[in-house]
């Protein structure tokens, strides 16, 4: 077989050396392909976890929806409430360690001072919020109406006022053993899947959120969206009146676990 040419030989490295890049390019394209596609795929799954986590913060906005993951979340910011007695109505009992309260049917001889409330059977919690957030959890048990919640420093505790934010309360209540409202300045009725057995109160101050959960069922209530704080909070409590005894049951305060 006759030697090839010198022309014939340098033709051949580079056709060959051509190949050589065109599987180096493919190789490098194919690199590039798999990386693109695995930022692609930890960038979706980014997404989906924003948008979880969008959509349960939206569901956690209003009333009746489940949320255990949420309530995990907010039950860390747990506080020990204990219950003002310079703040409580006359009739109101509370226990020793500052824990229970309820309705004693009979009017106390006590000084009324301008902590105090004199009207309607209410006592607030020792412990106020002025920044951060807080959590605590109220057993309602075997009671037919309370008023739970959370009330601003200034609110006038000398007279007949209706819960409202715009009177600075924001609260819940029960009425007749089955009524739920939640008593925003245009009060709004809750229907509930079950009757709360122990209920938890979370406040987030600088988001302006006040939320209710049914603690056993791990079910949000009902939340106060885009309030808007400018003093110290305190926790609310009213047992109601005690009804000839079908509503003696006292609210009572409960550790978080």
């Amino acid at each position: 077989m006759a030697s090839q040419s010198p022309q014939r030989r340098m033709w051949n490295r580079e056709v060959q050396m051509r190949e050589r890049n065109r599987e180096a390019l493919k190789v490098w394209l194919l690199s590039l392909v798999s990386l693109v596609s695995l930022v692609i795929l930890v960038v979706l799954m980014i997404l989906v976890v924003q948008m979880y986590l969008a959509f349960t913060h939206l569901l956690a906005s209003k009333d009746g929806t489940v949320a255990p993951l949420e309530l995990k979340r907010v039950q860390q910011y747990a506080v020990d409430v204990t219950l003002d007695p310079d703040t409580a109505h006359p009739n109101l009992i509370l226990s020793a360690d500052g824990k229970q309260v309820y309705d004693g049917d009979v009017r106390k001889n006590l000084p009324d001072n301008p902590e105090r409330f004199s009207t309607n059977p209410c006592v607030l919690g020792k412990q106020s919020l002025s920044s951060g957030r807080f959590y605590f959890e109220v057993q309602v048990k075997e009671k037919t109406k309370w008023d739970l919640g959370v009330a601003r420093e200034s609110i006038n505790r000398k007279g007949d006022i209706p819960l409202s934010p715009e009177n600075g309360y924001w609260t819940i209540w029960l009425r007749n053993g089955n009524e739920y409202k939640a008593l925003e300045n245009l009060s709004v009725r809750l229907s509930l899947e079950s009757h709360p057995q122990k209920v938890g109160v979370f406040v987030d101050y600088e988001d302006g959120l006040v939320s209710f959960y049914d603690v056993d069922a791990a079910v949000l209530i009902y939340s106060f969206t885009d309030c808007a704080f400018t003093e110290k909070l305190y926790p609310f409590f009213s047992p109601c009146k005690n009804d000839g005894g079908t509503n003696s049951a006292p609210l009572i305060i409960r550790p978080v676990y």
